[in-house]
């Protein structure tokens, strides 16, 4: 609880706190890895629509400049002639008279039934296949809200394990604080022991000189960064300009 334990700016972006509808830190990095491994599905699907339409595109272009159609006519035509009035005339007219024959021939084809029939996918149809990878994303996104139930589904069970993990955060956090404020004051002591840059005696200069600027050339804290504020506190040493915020002071 804040009132037991209240939390630096540093060590609030490495807890969840499950009452916050935005997502944080924690979960953020969670998150992220969950959508890069949606990457190469969607990579597949690009492949895959992309090899579709690149398929379809040469069948149509095949259907549209292969078309042959063939045209054959024949004529055909015979006639045999016997003169002369003698029985072997007579006779050969009427067995070699049976041959004389004549029929014409006319032919259209095509390649038609050969030819592929592609048929492309429509829009709709590339928006269902697609609809899958986008509701998988989607729950990439908000799969963080139903996880912060994990906590409290296990505290509801196991309550003297949870108050054993409550301690050992607390502990934990006195730990890290202790260090973090032994690290910070070695940090501020070496930069103070480095001459100001041009800029920044510039900026005082600025700062002191016209003192309506000092809302839009605001100074930030030393240890975390934050812009001033009227709960700002400077260093009580007349030679250090250094600004602390309320937290850090």
């Amino acid at each position: 609880k804040q009132t037991l334990l209240p939390l630096l700016r540093e060590e609030t972006s490495s807890f969840i706190f499950p009452c916050k509808p935005a997502v944080q830190r924690p979960e953020l990095q969670y998150m992220v890895m969950e959508l890069l491994r949606c990457i190469p599905l969607l990579l597949f699907l690009l492949f895959v629509c992309g090899l579709d339409h690149f398929i379809f595109s040469v069948l149509s272009i095949i259907q549209h400049h292969s078309f042959i159609e063939y045209s054959y006519q024949t004529s055909h035509h015979l006639s045999v002639n016997v003169m002369g009035t003698s029985l072997m005339a007579e006779l050969l007219r009427g067995t070699i008279g049976a041959l004389n024959t004549s029929f014409d021939t006319e032919v259209e084809t095509s390649n038609l039934a050969c030819l592929p029939r592609p048929t492309g996918m429509t829009r709709q149809q590339y928006l269902n296949t697609c609809l899958p990878l986008g509701a998988l994303a989607l729950l990439c996104l908000a799969q963080v809200y139903p996880f912060r139930l994990r906590r409290a589904i296990a505290a509801f069970y196991f309550p003297k394990r949870e108050k054993t993990r409550v301690l050992f955060l607390y502990n934990k956090l006195l730990r890290q604080r202790k260090n973090f404020l032994h690290l910070q004051r070695g940090r501020v002591a070496r930069q103070a022991r480095q001459p100001p840059g041009l800029g920044t005696l510039l900026l005082h200069w600025c700062r002191r000189r016209w003192p309506w600027l000092r809302r839009f050339l605001r100074r930030r804290c030393t240890l975390c960064g934050t812009p001033e504020t009227p709960r700002h506190q400077p260093c009580p040493n007349p030679d250090c300009n250094a600004l602390y915020c309320e937290s850090c002071w």
